[in-house]
């Protein structure tokens, strides 16, 4: 799985942390998101498709 994420779309609302916190973060200063780990392991592949799921402003994309 590759994870991208478009910054500009970004809300911060923070769902993706709160879910998968080892992919990721929010910048202090807007709360942007960041992505720690483009690849995660298979074993955090449920978390990170709930985390896409879940983003308001649909700025986590998933690909195989």
């Amino acid at each position: 799985m590759k994870v991208t994420v478009d910054e500009d779309r970004c809300c911060g609302a923070g769902q993706c942390v709160l879910i998968a916190p080892e992919v990721f973060d929010q910048r202090d200063d807007d709360g942007v998101v960041v992505l720690l780990d483009p690849e995660p392991g298979a074993d955090r592949h449920p978390l990170v498709r709930e985390a896409a799921a879940v983003c308001p402003a649909a700025a986590i994309t998933l690909s195989e």
